[in-house]
């Protein structure tokens, strides 16, 4: 007899199990190709770096976007920007989640092909570097290296940042929504106020 196939559970790295399969393509393909291109274009493609250089740049720049403005929303419920004050020319980030729980949480499935990339793909790059550093025939190729290493980390660490911060506004909301710490902070300025 033929053993049943089995299926596979939440939170494995798997395609079927995924909640938006297409944005989870696009996100570790716009990933894979930008290390793709630039490891192999010169062999595979065509032997002109400065056409390499643009398609692994345009890759890259893609990916930035795609990833912070799509790919972070849709997977794990995270978006975060950079605001300027044009007063005093001093930035900040904002960091948006939404709710997790319920009916609006996320796949785990999703969860773990985001941030297994997300933090991959710098770890790569730093790989990278350190070969380039290495060789010293092509210091022209460190530049694009460097370039990749600052997008790639830029979305990794904010995008951290923002899961943190989401964690702990989600952990204050609970806390203060669930009637513990509601009751006895109101129960503490009830009784400062008729103690006076």
């Amino acid at each position: 007899m033929d053993e049943p196939a089995q299926q596979p559970r939440p939170g494995e790295l798997s395609w079927r199990l995924s909640s938006h399969p297409i944005t989870l393509l696009f996100f570790l393909g716009f990933r894979i190709s930008s290390l793709f291109v630039y490891l192999f274009g010169i062999w595979l493609f065509t032997s002109n770096f400065v056409l390499v250089f643009i398609m692994t740049m345009l890759l890259l720049a893609a990916d930035f976007y795609y990833l912070k403005n799509i790919a972070g929303r849709r997977l794990v419920g995270l978006r975060w920007w950079n605001e300027v004050d044009t007063s005093t020319g001093d930035s900040h980030w904002v960091f948006e989640s939404q709710d997790r729980s319920g009916e609006g949480g996320q796949n785990a499935t999703d969860k773990r092909f985001f941030w297994l990339a997300l933090y991959a793909q710098p770890a790569l790059w730093v790989g990278l570097a350190v070969f380039a550093i290495v060789r010293l025939e092509n210091v022209i190729w460190l530049s694009l290296v460097a370039i990749a290493l600052v997008l790639t980390i830029t979305n990794t660490v904010a995008f951290s940042r923002c899961d943190k911060f989401s964690q702990a506004s989600n952990l204050a909301s609970s806390a203060m929504y669930s009637g513990g710490l509601a009751r006895s902070l109101a129960g503490g300025m009830f009784s400062r106020l008729f103690s006076r």
